[in-house]
């Protein structure tokens, strides 16, 4: 589906679907991906006012247009415009097209960008503006997931104490059909869509934050403080009561108890909904900025800062499944700054002492 079918169908109400594509696995040389890069930055060089000669002349253009500052924030620019995201957008319609190159590579430099897209596109979507480009995008996404997972659900298996331990031998068979099968659905399964409607809009932004979440080990951390940022502006509620943690009593009673009972005390504009379907990868995100294995205090304190919001926000909306998951984030927060060593437990320490 090309951007100008995909930005149509956008702009218009339809009560079609889409077939789903079945998945194929082309045979990717290193010379079809880089000849492709090339073109990409070629292509991009005639949407932005200037590309650094490194672009052209590197060995791996896809990898240097990932991590490349320069030309990260005159995109970042251009998609911040006010005006951007519409139909005949030239960025959105690039962004398409190096996404749908099916190349892993370029796809990683387009989900560099997805917290942006998916940011502005939220918060734009109350002032009803045009909004066909930014939609094509996420489509594509969207599309790509499904295919890749076959429309299936991803689940995982609960342990059940109800079974035996795999390490231990029992004699009694405890196994019956109603506890045979413990699974829990992390993502629900798929169905193509051609249109963006409101009440598929939270599911399709989630999917494609799930692909982000998929590969965020190989996103700049620059593309990470672009998606707390947001998440500080969709939660609409000041955080900063909770910057001691969220079990400090006198906090909870004083200032964060009048965020929480008006509608408009302690809300920042920006504020959109937030079903689960569309926190989960998000809170999933947040976690491994905080947890992540290479710290960046820039991208900490964001993270820090989107969780605090977020969990005003879930005490004002008094939603159980989100004051869970964001209270225990604050928590390993709070346990971290506390904590007096440093030391890793999990490193090897070379000794000569047995101890028993």
């Amino acid at each position: 589906m090309s951007f100008d079918t995909t930005v149509d169908s956008a702009t218009t109400t339809t009560t079609t679907e889409p077939t789903t594509p079945t998945p194929t696995s082309p045979h990717i040389s290193w010379s079809d991906s880089f000849s492709e890069a090339q073109t990409a930055i070629k292509t991009l060089s005639t949407i932005l006012p200037s590309i650094p000669p490194s672009l052209t002349s590197s060995d791996n253009p896809s990898s240097a247009l990932l991590h490349d500052a320069e030309t990260s924030a005159e995109i970042s620019r251009l998609l911040r415009h006010p005006d951007s995201g519409a139909g005949g957008d030239h960025l959105c319609r690039w962004l398409y097209d190096t996404f749908q190159s099916a190349k892993p590579d370029l796809q990683l430099v387009v989900l560099r960008f997805l917290p942006l897209i998916a940011g502005l596109y939220l918060s734009r979507v109350p002032l009803r503006k045009p909004l066909a480009g930014f939609e094509a995008v996420l489509l594509a996404i969207y599309a790509h997931e499904t295919v890749s997972r076959n429309g299936q659900a991803v689940t995982v298996t609960i342990p059940d104490l109800s079974h035996s331990s795999i390490y231990h031998e029992t004699k009694l068979n405890t196994k019956n059909n109603a506890t045979e099968l413990n699974l829990t659905v992390i993502s629900a399964s798929l169905e193509p869509h051609g249109t963006v409607r409101s009440t598929r809009r939270a599911r399709i932004v989630g999917v494609a934050l799930e692909l982000y979440y998929s590969k965020i080990s190989q996103m700049p951390s620059e593309s990470k403080i672009d998606f707390c940022e947001f998440c500080t502006l969709w939660a609409g509620q000041d955080g900063d009561a909770y910057k001691n943690g969220p079990d400090d009593e006198v906090v909870e009673t004083g200032e964060a108890k009048e965020n929480c009972e008006g509608e408009n005390v302690g809300a920042k504009e920006g504020r959109i909904p937030l079903p689960w379907e569309l926190l989960q990868p998000v809170l999933r995100i947040l976690g491994h900025c905080l947890m992540g294995y290479k710290k960046n205090n820039e991208l900490y304190e964001a993270a820090c800062g989107a969780c605090r919001s977020l969990y005003a926000r879930s005490l004002h909306d008094i939603n159980p499944k989100a004051i869970l998951a964001t209270r225990s984030l604050l928590r390993l927060v709070k346990m971290e700054a506390n904590s007096e060593d440093k030391v890793d437990h999990t490193e090897i320490v070379m000794s000569n002492v047995i101890n028993l």
